[in-house]
């Protein structure tokens, strides 16, 4: 992420947005016991994961990112990880439940990111549950992403990649300035 972002994903103003978010985004969905959370960043949308699941796995790309989420969390039901969600470092069948808040975008093709449901798929539990948000493209979005990574997922086209990777009874709801997705395993 470039330095705007990196400012703009510690800011109250996406503190809030994260608090307002993360309810829409699992409403009535039950996580499991193991919860693997895709970049994570700061830890926002972490910490209300961590109030809501036995034992939380954050994996992040980004060292310092994951470093820095490592000691604020040392101690807490959550490991953290440094590594890449299209190589996910767990055996099969590892996770009640996979969480991406906000990554899809920072993928850097298509290709990429189907990889990354492949990944989920695999990593969950059978009737494991994949759910996360991403955004729709703004003249906000482009700004924060000036020489930053932004390939935009479109909702219409979700239910069939996640298919695709192994996922049934997908279902995509769009709001304003984002999208949710839940597919079961």
């Amino acid at each position: 992420m470039n330095r705007l972002h990196r400012w703009y994903c510690r800011s109250t103003y996406w503190n809030r947005t994260i608090d307002a978010l993360m309810p829409w985004a699992v409403s009535n969905i039950a996580l499991g016991d193991q919860v693997l959370e895709v970049g994570p960043g700061p830890g926002l949308s972490t910490n209300w994961l961590l109030l809501r699941s036995k034992h939380l796995t954050c994996l992040e790309i980004d060292w310092e990112l994951a470093r820095l989420l490592q000691e604020r969390l040392a101690g807490l039901n959550v490991t953290v990880l440094c590594g890449s969600a299209i190589r996910v470092p767990f055996q099969d069948c590892s996770f009640n439940s996979a969480v991406c808040f906000t990554v899809l975008h920072h993928i850097s093709s298509p290709a990429l990111q189907d990889r990354l449901f492949a990944e989920m798929y695999r990593v969950l539990r059978p009737g494991g549950t994949f759910v996360g948000t991403d955004s729709l493209g703004s003249l906000r979005m482009s700004l924060f992403h000036i020489f930053d990574t932004m390939v935009l997922v479109d909702p219409a086209t979700m239910p069939a990649r996640l298919q695709a990777a192994g996922f049934r009874n997908v279902e995509i709801e769009t709001r304003r300035e984002r999208f949710r997705f839940l597919a079961r395993r």
